[in-house]
């Protein structure tokens, strides 16, 4: 590599990872509190519903069309907007509205929440809890809430909604680039000395620089691969956008024109339930979207169902089965980049192989702060200083005039 080569890869390096760094601070920092977030609820709010019924082992689970029609009997007049089996306790969740048009004009008026929900026992169909009704007064909230909350929109948008998002994409792949350069010069500058050394014995800015390239090259693949992950996360609005205008909109055109039928002549939700594992075999049903729903079909149940094991956890196929009839009409596995989004989320957070994962996350996010902000202190401290005079205070060995090398350490001539 010339030197000329190495300033410039210097000068990469030294600007993107200026330019991200504050701001991954942010990211890295709010990242630790949500990577154990159901840990934090658990201990500090805990779990207020009521105790589950004990049954013998084995019980099935009752009709989800009863369960549809205890909700319909507590609100009558009401309609019913999804139906959610809990991933993780046998319980049903079920959403209602006064009506689709009340739900139209909550989206126009944030303030405004019409929607309620009841917790249903999913083997005894018996109520367990209820959302409070929209005009309660709203219950306080715990300061878990609020600092979670915060952190949550910190690390996905800078409290900036969809700007935010795409600003901290950008940031993210400039993360990326300074990877790159910091691999090339690390690369260049390792000729000189052992692996993973640390020189205690020179001026604290070597022990810096060390630290910095040392910590850096341990946690170099977790960081590009959480780092290009966390760019692609932040684009999940666009992508789910062109998804529904080019995909969605050309399966749906043939019934976009027909009235939303009344839920008292609909098919059998249960019988929905089981056509959708059917026709995504290998996949769990989650949830189930009434006709008349936002980014739905006037006259279908839509159906998400998702893969069965940790890593297909997050992999999503849309069913959709006619609500007239209760025929198939078709499951429609994602477009590509949808897939790949889907993908990357489990490898971003960490979530998919428990709590040893976890912490093993956390590790590294811990580490990664430790690079940023050695990098700030080398930068601080020569910040005025040309780029070849920081290069050879930072150790590498530059060409003379004449093409000659140059130490970094003594300045001399090395012929």
């Amino acid at each position: 590599m010339t030197t000329r080569t190495l300033r410039r890869w210097f000068v990469v390096h030294k600007w993107t990872s200026l330019v991200c760094t504050l701001f991954l601070l942010i990211v890295c920092v709010t990242g630790l509190p949500l990577l154990f977030s159901e840990q934090i609820w658990d201990t500090f709010v805990g779990d207020d519903d009521p105790p589950y019924e004990v049954l013998p082992p084995g019980t099935p689970n009752a009709s989800l069309d009863v369960i549809v029609e205890k909700a319909r009997a507590l609100y009558p007049g009401q309609i019913i907007t999804s139906v959610n089996p809990d991933d993780d306790e046998p319980a049903v969740l079920i959403s209602m509205a006064p009506s689709w048009q009340a739900l139209k004009d909550d989206d126009k008026y944030p303030d405004r929440n019409s929607s309620h929900w009841i917790k249903f026992d999913a083997r005894t169909a018996k109520v367990l809890e209820q959302s409070r009704p929209a005009d309660a007064p709203k219950e306080p909230r715990t300061w878990t809430g609020i600092i979670m909350g915060i952190c949550n929109r910190l690390h996905t948008s800078l409290l900036a909604y969809l700007p935010g998002r795409l600003f901290l994409g950008l940031m993210g792949g400039v993360f990326v680039v300074s990877l790159v350069s910091g691999t090339v010069l690390y690369g260049r500058f390792m000729k000189r000395l052992p692996f993973g050394s640390v020189r205690r014995d020179r001026a604290s800015r070597l022990t810096w620089l060390d630290l910095h390239n040392l910590l850096g090259a341990a946690t170099l693949i977790w960081a590009m691969v959480v780092g290009f992950t966390g760019l692609v996360n932040e684009l999940q609005t666009p992508l789910f956008g062109l998804w529904r205008v080019t995909d969605v909109r050309q399966i749906l055109k043939p019934y976009a024109n027909l009235p939303v039928p009344s839920q008292d002549h609909l098919s059998s939700v249960q019988a929905a339930f089981e056509t959708a594992a059917r026709a995504a075999p290998g996949n769990e049903v989650t949830g189930l979207s009434f006709p008349g729903a936002s980014f739905g079909s006037p006259v279908h149940y839509v159906l998400w169902t998702r893969g069965a094991t940790p890593l297909r956890a997050r992999l999503f196929t849309p069913v959709l089965v006619d609500a007239r009839t209760g025929e198939l009409t078709g499951a429609y596995p994602m477009p590509w980049y949808l897939r790949f989004l889907e993908i990357s989320r489990p490898l971003h957070f960490g979530d998919y192989g428990g709590m040893p994962l976890k912490i093993l996350w956390a590790l590294l996010d811990i580490v990664v702060i430790g690079v940023l902000v050695s990098g700030l202190v080398l930068w601080a401290g020569k910040r005025k200083i040309a780029t070849d005079a920081r290069l050879r205070a930072l150790g590498y060995d530059l060409e003379d005039a004449e093409g000659a090398p140059v130490s970094a350490l003594t300045g001399e001539g090395a012929r």
